[in-house]
């Protein structure tokens, strides 16, 4: 999304959290938007927290998945834009794109509003709605509503006329936890959605044959959950036929 604004608007900067250790051998590596940057020539900054930020002047900051809370006194400094994958006001939070696949929405969509103290609560600047396919991801709705979001912020910086937010209709979409990735095989139907919410970036969690996996693919089958791909605990990703071979006697 950034190289996708950085077509059409003037990009100053971009803060973003600091590296951090990643992946298994927790070698630190540097945030995705910041490698983009870089590529972009677009100067970065890293602050432990917002308040710590010593940020240039700018017409508007625009935030997308950024998980720190911006203090009152830089929101007072110039206009604040979010960037939430919903359609607002269904699913403030932090797991916007999980939440709407697991409860079964036909739809979400990207929201920009202004953001404010309260959590998503903003006036709503532009707004528009997508479908959930029967075969999409959390991955794969992430990346449309990425392509989405850069194509409404063309439109509405760098002058944007805002709505409040509808008092209806409020949800909040929960921080994935523990109790969510566990797949509930007697109801296959939300087993199946919970794999895709939770596919490919967290992983839904089961025992199958006295074994612990994550699956990360599955599909319906005469009324049952089938899986496709799984990771057994401590294994790579593999197809569910050769992870059969492996345990039959």
């Amino acid at each position: 999304m950034l190289e996708r604004l950085a077509q059409a608007e003037d990009v100053a900067f971009l803060v973003t959290r600091p590296d951090a250790p990643r992946g298994r051998g927790r070698r630190v590596g540097s945030p995705p938007a910041k490698e983009v940057a870089e590529r972009l020539g677009i100067p970065v900054l890293q602050p432990e927290r917002p308040a710590d930020a010593e940020l240039p002047e700018a017409d508007a900051i625009v935030v997308v998945a950024y998980g720190l809370l911006i203090p009152e006194s830089l929101l007072e400094r110039t206009l604040w834009l979010n960037v939430h994958p919903s359609l607002l006001p269904r699913w403030r939070g932090a797991a916007p794109v999980e939440r709407a696949i697991m409860a079964g929405d036909a739809e979400t969509g990207v929201t920009i509003h202004e953001t404010v103290k309260a959590l998503d609560a903003g006036p709503i600047a532009a707004q528009r709605a997508f479908p959930i396919g029967a075969e999409d991801d959390a991955g794969s709705v992430y990346a449309r509503a990425g392509a989405l979001a850069a194509e409404l912020l063309r439109d509405v910086l760098p002058s944007p006329r805002f709505e409040p937010q509808p008092e209806d209709g409020v949800t909040y979409a929960e921080k994935i936890g523990p109790e969510d990735r566990k797949l509930d095989l007697a109801n296959p139907e939300q087993a199946v959605r919970t794999v895709r919410a939770l596919s490919p970036h967290i992983g839904a969690r089961a025992e199958l044959h006295g074994r612990g996996v994550t699956v990360w693919r599955a599909h319906l089958e005469d009324g049952a959950l089938v899986p496709d791909e799984v990771q057994p605990d401590g294994k790579r990703r593999m197809a569910y036929a050769e992870f059969l071979r492996g345990v039959r006697p």
